[in-house]
């Protein structure tokens, strides 16, 4: 660890979100029935930094497929009620593991079908409880804040692998910053990897956090008393490499081979956090400063009505996406033309900056954003904030495919994005981000 005479003021915080109940699960649409058992419990994190005095930020992480913006929205205005923290200092992750409960309006049309009342209830239920539990899990990191020392550093995992294109690009850097109490002793760390929560596929519908979830679990482990946070980096091109290895035959065996892997992948970034934890780390002297910028995303040109009813007439997933379209404009609905799309950033002095783009990034804004700015000051991050679909660069939107506009049915958007998203949001990141990081 770097020693260095600054204390800053840190707080912690856990809680269990695992339902005692089945629910409908996200992240795969072949999946028809509710959650038939726990693998693992899930959980929401909370980190916050700075005393009462100094403009506190918080983090909150949660094992989740994604959190709807109006969901993190109303849990912001809440905890700025009660304390003060303002919306661009308070920010919400999710790993997007895609073995947990769904959430009203997270890609709301993911199964192409319509949920029972009945099985909607109980999402609804669940989305409640977590917004409360979200809001009790801040108000009691903030009561556990104790002086500590920020060091960070970056390593390397080798488990993310592009998922459209074999030997495509990917980002195997894994940010990691340290909280070490005044006394020396470990008292929380933070990591970051660019990689989907996919190692268990859509056959199983058991909740558990995936890679994510046993690498947190296995840092624990090591170290005791210690809270572990993971947040997911531009991964949204990147499948863990084991999705791609050859399978066994049989359901249980290809399950416990998928199981076994998530684990494994857990154990190798645990690993590689340790490895960082005793190496030589850069000292965080300045209390971190929020920046949270919106920017209009623009859809491609919207489908005909007569267009609309041609894809209703395919059925499946485009075919039940275009009817619920249809529906909308018989009911007198405008059809989204563009999204709201947060950036957020905060800034430790000119020691480092760290970025928060919403939802699902591919790993071009990653690269990209590490030429444009100093990357040995800069962590970039996605998952955060709000769930509206995939975010394609340029190269992703004109090769076209899963994550080039094929993925928007099942998040009810009406189209794919249209030519320009990406410089948008580099040019917002521009806006949150001071010139001092800026590469020479």
């Amino acid at each position: 660890m770097a020693e260095h005479d600054n204390l800053i003021e840190v707080g912690v915080a856990q809680i269990d979100i695992t339902p005692d109940y089945p629910i409908r699960l996200n992240g795969y649409g072949s999946r028809r029935t509710v959650s038939e058992g726990i693998i693992q419990r899930i959980w929401a994190k909370a980190l916050v930094i700075g005393g009462d005095d100094e403009d506190p930020v918080l983090m909150i992480t949660v094992e989740n497929c994604g959190l709807p913006d109006e969901f993190t929205e109303d849990l912001a205005i809440r905890i700025e009620g009660k304390t003060g923290i303002p919306r661009e200092n308070f920010v919400a992750c999710f790993t997007h593991t895609h073995s947990a409960p769904c959430l009203t309006n997270s890609a709301a049309f993911i199964f192409s079908a319509d949920i029972s009342p009945e099985e909607q209830e109980t999402i609804d239920r669940y989305t409640r409880e977590l917004g409360n539990w979200l809001e009790a899990l801040a108000m009691e990191a903030i009561t556990r804040r104790t002086p500590c020392h920020l060091t960070w550093n970056i390593g390397e995992v080798g488990f993310a692998k592009n998922r459209r294109t074999d030997g495509g690009p990917v980002d195997h850097s894994l940010p990691v910053l340290q909280f070490t109490n005044a006394d020396g002793d470990l008292h929380a760390v933070w990591a970051s990897y660019a990689c989907h929560c996919t190692t268990l596929a859509g056959s199983d519908n058991h909740i558990c956090g995936d890679w994510a979830g046993f690498a947190q679990e296995e840092i624990q482990k090591a170290h005791p008393n210690v809270t572990a946070l993971i947040t997911i980096g531009c991964g949204a091109d990147a499948n863990p490499e084991s999705r791609m290895r050859p399978m066994p035959e049989g359901k249980q065996e290809v399950f416990e081979t998928r199981l076994d892997y998530a684990k494994e992948h857990g154990r190798a970034l645990a690993e590689e956090v340790n490895h960082q934890l005793e190496r030589k780390a850069t000292s965080l002297n300045n209390l971190p400063v929020g920046a949270f910028e919106r920017v209009n995303l623009p859809f491609d040109k919207l489908p005909t009505q007569e267009e609309w009813k041609e894809k209703a007439a395919q059925g499946g997933a485009i075919g039940y996406h275009a009817q619920k379209h249809l529906d909308m404009i018989k009911d007198g609905q405008e059809i989204k033309t563009d999204i709201s799309y947060p950036v957020q950033a905060w800034t430790f002095g000119g020691e480092l900056a760290i970025i928060f783009l919403a939802s699902e990034v591919v790993v071009d804004f990653s690269l990209r954003l590490k030429k444009e700015y100093d990357a040995k000051r800069l962590w970039v991050g996605a998952y955060a904030n709000a769930f509206p679909g995939y975010i394609p660069s340029e190269r992703v939107l004109a090769e076209g495919g899963y994550e080039g506009g094929g993925a928007m049915i099942y998040f009810g958007q009406p189209t794919r994005f249209a030519s320009g998203v990406e410089q948008l949001v580099i040019d917002t990141v521009h806006k949150v981000l001071p010139t001092e990081f800026l590469a020479k």
